[in-house]
């Protein structure tokens, strides 16, 4: 059997959004699409050329269906989804809306009680361990339930001790669970962790690190055998105004890498942008094997990201790389792909 690139665990929820900048509380229609911080991290590197596939649990019906099509439409292996047949078997949905200066983005979340929370080790097969490079999850995961994080745990062991790097992405939120919880949970699974995906304010709030971002990044290395660290570092001008660069600390180096910011990204959609980042590291982590290609790749996948509507990525390796040439290019640039 080829071996996948990546291999990523996490639930795969309904977005239902009202169009344009209407508001949830008055608009009559919602468009309805498919998203989740796991599968959008597969979907952006299985865009760009690695072979990628997705743990998950999703009802047996026809919004299952519509998940498994849209799975497979991003070129994602949809060997390992999980089907509940249950009669009460459903899929977690969250409403999304677009906000607009002074009016802030929001979101309303209906997952409680979904198929992906009723996840059990005894679905998943002996022979996964073994079939990738590299296993991602973040946060998230850990924080929707008990079960969840405990599977979540275990696989994260059971693919260390298979051979795969693992990916973490801490990804809190605080609707989902304390900060002492997180705090917790995560510091039980740091130990196996190989690349780390962490914001300064997540990392200072809820993991409670001090000093510059340098020695917090630097720290997770001292503490942990975790080997890459990388911090998004996002300016908000206005919701639909952004610049936006990352850091990358490599412990084998002891280097610290950036980038000049993607300046004024025009936002249409900032959902998934952050998986996106993810995603594009990761290729330049699997494909090259360089902190500065994960770095270049990571920032333009998640600017471009932006600027798309939805929860997933929809830029190939051309485009991306077109994107980098552009952003380091010196004199004009044409305003035009033709």
């Amino acid at each position: 059997m080829e071996m996948f690139d990546l291999i990523t665990l996490g639930e795969i929820m309904l977005r239902l959004s009202p169009p344009g900048n209407e508001r949830m509380s008055r608009g009559d229609v919602f468009e309805k699409r498919a998203g989740g911080s796991e599968l959008n991290v597969a979907a952006g590197a299985a865009l760009l050329g690695l072979r990628t596939g997705v743990i998950s649990k999703l009802p047996e019906n026809a919004l299952g269906t519509f998940i498994k099509n849209r799975i497979r439409f991003e070129g994602v292996s949809d060997d390992y989804l999980i089907y509940d047949s249950d009669s009460e078997a459903r899929l977690g949905i969250y409403y999304y809306e677009a906000g607009a200066a002074p009016r802030k983005p929001s979101i309303v979340y209906d997952r409680r009680n979904s198929s992906f929370t009723k996840i059990s080790m005894d679905e998943i097969p002996e022979d996964i361990y073994k079939s990738t490079r590299m296993f991602h999850t973040s946060g998230i995961t850990l924080a929707l339930c008990d079960g969840a994080r405990e599977v979540a745990t275990e696989l994260i062991k059971r693919f260390k001790q298979a051979g795969a790097m693992i990916s973490f992405d801490m990804n809190y939120r605080a609707n989902l669970w304390s900060e002492e919880d997180a705090r917790t949970a995560i510091e039980e699974i740091l130990p196996f962790v190989d690349v780390l995906f962490v914001s300064e304010e997540t990392s200072r709030r809820m993991m409670q690190r001090t000093g510059t971002l340098e020695e917090i990044m630097k720290g997770y290395t001292e503490k942990y055998p975790v080997k890459i660290v990388c911090t998004t570092m996002r300016t908000v001008k206005s919701p639909k105004k952004h610049d936006f660069t990352s850091m990358i600390y490599s412990a084998e180096t002891g280097s610290y890498l950036t980038e000049k910011p993607y300046e004024d990204i025009d936002v249409i959609d900032r959902i998934g942008s952050g998986d996106a980042y993810v995603a594009g590291a990761l290729y330049g982590l699997l494909k090259y094997g360089d902190c500065n290609q994960a770095l270049r790749f990571g920032n333009a996948y998640s600017s471009v990201k932006n600027t798309i509507p939805g929860d997933l990525p929809a830029s190939d390796l051309r485009e991306i790389e077109g994107i980098i040439k552009n952003h380091n290019a010196t004199g004009i640039v044409s305003e035009m792909n033709r």
